[in-house]
């Protein structure tokens, strides 16, 4: 996996992690899919601000994302995870993710007015 992270070396392009980044966002991809139940993973294109990235969405919809250096490795990573791998493009935001966003902002704005 570590290979489908990172660049070749005449590759001038700084969206993928490098170094401890990349193996560091190669465990946390690896590791969300390994302790969270019906992930499925959403490719996202780059765009002005940000670069291409790779979005995990589990059954609750908690979320995790990670740059990659382009969609198409976007779409290799999700597949070597072993979990369905959607275009973001096409199919939008899955449900569960806006409403679990909803039920955190929620709960941090119960938490801060009780402190």
């Amino acid at each position: 996996m570590d290979r489908l992270l990172g660049r070749s070396p005449s590759s001038s392009s700084s969206a993928a992690p490098s170094g401890g980044g990349r193996a560091a966002a190669v465990g946390h991809l690896q590791e969300f899919v390994r302790s969270r139940v019906g992930v499925e993973a959403y490719v996202e294109p780059p765009n002005a601000q940000t670069p291409a990235t790779v979005l995990l969405v589990a059954t609750t919809g908690e979320w995790t994302r990670r740059r990659v250096p382009d969609e198409r490795t976007g779409f290799d990573v999700a597949r070597s995870l072993g979990v369905p791998v959607y275009n973001v493009r096409f199919t939008g935001y899955p449900q569960r993710m806006r409403d679990w966003n909803s039920a955190q902002r929620a709960e941090r704005r119960r938490g801060s007015a009780s402190s």
